[in-house]
This record gives C-alpha cells, sequence and structure tokens, in this order.
C-alpha cells in the first residue's frame, strides 16, 4: 500500500510503500510519548525505506542514552540512540524513525500519514510500564498488553490477522 504523509504546516510530504499498514500498536514509552504522543503514544507503522521520497527539509532528533536508563547500549560512542526521529522544524510534527540496525525499514508515524488507514482488528499497547499516570489505556476484548515489548513484530502481527498487503 502506498502511505502519503506531511507535516502540520504543509513543509515537508512524504511518501513510502508499507506491507504493513495496521495502526495497531501504541507505543506508551517517554520517548514517543513526548514527541510524538497524542493520547499518552504514538503508532508506529513499517514502511520500505527503499521506497520513501520526501519533499522538504527534517530536523533529526536522537534520544541520549542515558534518559532510556541501563540496557542500551552505545554503538557508536555518541552517548545517543542509534535511531533517528525525522520531524518538521517549522512545526514540530513527527514524521518517521528510522535507525541504521535494520536499513531496509522506516516507521512512519501514523499522526503523519494523510492516506486513509484501515482499522486494525486488534490493539497492542505495548511499554506501559512507562505509560503516565493520567493515560487511560483501553482494556476491552480486541486490547492486548505488554509493560514492554511485545511478543510480535509489526510484520508478524500482520501475518498472523491476514493483514499484509503485497
Amino acid at each position: 500500500m502506498r502511505l502519503e504523509g506531511s507535516c502540520h504546516c504543509g513543509a515537508v510530504r512524504f511518501s513510502l510503500n508499507s506491507r504493513t499498514p495496521y495502526p495497531f500498536m501504541r507505543c506508551y514509552c517517554t520517548v514517543c510519548r513526548k514527541t510524538a504522543g497524542g493520547g499518552g503514544y504514538a503508532i508506529n507503522l513499517a514502511g520500505e525505506a527503499a521506497t520513501l521520497e520526501a519533499s522538504g527539509e527534517t530536523a533529526v532528533y536522537r534520544v541520549a542514552l542515558a534518559r532510556l536508563g541501563p540496557g542500551h547500549d552505545d554503538l557508536d560512542g555518541s552517548g545517543l540512540s542509534p535511531g533517528r526521529r525525522h520531524f518538521c522544524p517549522a512545526c514540530g510534527s513527527a514524521l518517521w524513525a528510522a535507525d541504521p540496525r535494520w536499513p531496509e525499514l522506516v516507521h512512519p508515524f501514523a499522526s503523519a500519514i494523510d492516506t486513509a488507514l484501515p482499522r486494525p482488528p486488534e490493539t497492542v499497547h505495548m511499554m506501559l510500564a512507562f505509560a503516565a499516570p493520567w493515560v487511560v489505556v483501553p482494556n476491552g476484548p480486541t486490547d492486548r498488553h505488554f509493560a514492554g515489548y511485545p511478543d510480535e513484530s509489526i510484520e508478524a502481527w500482520h501475518r498472523r490477522h491476514g493483514l499484509i498487503s503485497e
């Protein structure tokens, strides 16, 4: 599925292909919540990095590893996470995240996608150990909850539900 996205002010526009376009996973970690949150969380999709086309300049934010706590490796000696969060320098809209450890992937934020996304049959709530205390996390029959990372990838979730887009 071809996804089209943009920032709020229109200075940055982008598109990319995604075989996994269902916005099913809500991340409540402090990084997502504070940099891209809406409702106290952010929703990431998976896209094919080779198909990313963008116009306009983005700024990049890399999280200081000290802010993440123990258990994160300093791979390049910079003290920063290798993950790069792209955002619009004019309006601050979160656009996509990418990590050089997985160069084939780019993760656009669902909030930046202008294409009508399909409604997921299930919602995964992850990193709940870091959710803000004011956030009310849905707890219905189609909600799955994880204190940390879920037990399956974005692609595995789509496969389990028979929703891989070709």
